[in-house]
């Protein structure tokens, strides 16, 4: 009887572990939830990883027309990483552990489908560059304004931004600020703000007048306003100093202001396609023996600004002594 009760015992045992060693074959065959998802990360990051180069000195996360329409938490391994270029992936937003990345000095994400800039933009305070162009953006987060060392910012072909946050004026080392091809109607007062602001694009854009205080932008040399429907300039642009390129071209420019005349650092100018009163047409330019190709003067450009003024001035001159003669 003994025997019989020590073998039931036995075989219970052995029936009870032989079940536990199933169970576990079984279920790291299913692998559970918290091993999955360890291995998917370890996987994500190893194809991270081989995204990763080195140029001139600076590690880059390059990621280009592959799908990623978000960006795994587990990213933030790679947080030495100081440029991110991904393009075209889809990606829909800026994950917001972008905090993480404080050795970011450019965030390259142009040409994807991103909605919006998150809060948390305004922690990078080493970002140097923020390019954004070809997305989804329709505003701007006051945040960003905390982004002390940005001097390039990129916007343009976002279509519906149209208006930034005054805190904008708080990045005081911007230098190159492209917003072409969205929806603004007036230039921001905190763009005249920026001190070290040197190119501005704000062309295909639906301004309708510039602010009389332009002439404030002391360091703006390039100046893009074509597409736009301007009627009129300020008379205040001819005390831009520094500015060598101005385009204008595609308004409604029915005038140019006698005082562009003064312009002397103005080397590039564009007036082409706008309503002008005057039609003009400049002479042909004298040949000399060492004129090789053909004339490419600019036809609508510098010279044609100067004869404009010249042949307004004199047909106001001529108009003012009718008016007398015939008092």
């Amino acid at each position: 009887m003994v025997g019989v009760v020590a073998y039931s015992s036995v075989s219970s045992i052995k029936a009870l572990w032989e079940t536990r060693i199933r169970r576990r074959l079984s279920y790291s065959r299913r692998g559970s939830p918290h091993c999955v998802g360890v291995w998917e990360d370890r996987a994500i990051l190893a194809r991270l990883k081989q995204k990763l180069q080195t140029e001139d000195g600076r590690l880059i996360l390059r990621i280009e027309q592959e799908e990623w329409k978000s960006l795994p938490g587990c990213l933030i391994h790679l947080s030495q990483v100081q440029e991110w270029q991904i393009h075209r992936t889809g990606l829909q937003k800026i994950p917001h552990f972008i905090p993480s990345f404080q050795n970011l000095l450019v965030l390259d994400l142009s040409r994807n489908s991103i909605t919006e800039i998150p809060k948390q933009i305004g922690e990078l305070t080493r970002l140097k560059e923020l390019l954004l162009s070809y997305n989804r953006i329709q505003s701007v987060p006051e945040e960003l304004g905390g982004c002390e060392s940005l001097e390039r910012l990129e916007l343009s072909m976002n279509r519906d931004l149209s208006e930034l946050p005054d805190q904008f004026r708080n990045l005081t080392r911007l230098q190159h600020l492209d917003l072409s091809m969205n929806c603004f109607s007036f230039i921001p007062d905190c763009i005249v703000a920026l001190p070290a602001l040197e190119w501005l694009d704000i062309g295909g854009n639906c301004l309708q007048h510039l602010p009389e205080d332009i002439h404030k932008m002391e360091n703006l040399h390039t100046l893009w306003l074509q597409r736009n429907d301007l009627e009129k300039l300020p008379d205040n642009i001819s005390r831009m100093a520094s500015l060598d390129t101005l385009v204008l071209s595609s308004n409604r420019l029915r005038d140019i202001p006698p005082l562009m005349e003064d312009m002397s650092n103005l080397r590039f100018v564009n007036f082409r396609d706008n309503p002008l009163t005057l039609d003009l047409t400049l002479p042909p330019r004298k040949r000399t023996e060492d004129d090789e190709g053909e004339d490419d003067r600019e036809m609508f450009g510098r010279e044609f600004m100067q004869m404009y003024i010249q042949e307004s001035r004199k047909r106001a001159f001529a108009a003012l002594n009718m008016h007398r003669v015939n008092r």
